[in-house]
């Protein structure tokens, strides 16, 4: 299993429409994946390590799939439609990680 994780680095004066990002663009985004996309995450950062820190990521989201291979064929399709939305939600330029599922 593999994790697609998208991070969104916390930055000052930076916008994030939360509302949009999990009632419009992630479900797009499932639409668009289809059952290549095994499952879907999304979290809001709180804080860092220590009290009152900020969160080193605003938001992230993490979405499974059974290969590289399989998300790289579901998401080449629609990655111009998936990536164009972005604007429409937040200034932060996201950061991905593909990354295996140990445990």
């Amino acid at each position: 299993m593999i994790k697609i994780s998208v991070l969104y680095p916390h930055q000052d004066g930076s916008r994030f429409d939360m509302d949009y990002y999990c009632n419009r663009h992630i479900p797009m985004v499932i639409q668009k994946l289809g059952a290549a996309c095994k499952g879907v995450s999304v979290q809001q950062g709180l804080s860092g390590m220590m009290p009152g820190s900020p969160a080193p990521f605003a938001v992230s989201a993490d979405l499974l799939f059974e290969s590289v291979e399989a998300f790289q064929s579901a998401f080449a399709p629609h990655a111009a439609d998936i990536m164009d939305d972005i604007p429409r939600y937040t200034s932060i330029q996201p950061i991905i990680q593909i990354g295996e599922v140990k445990m």
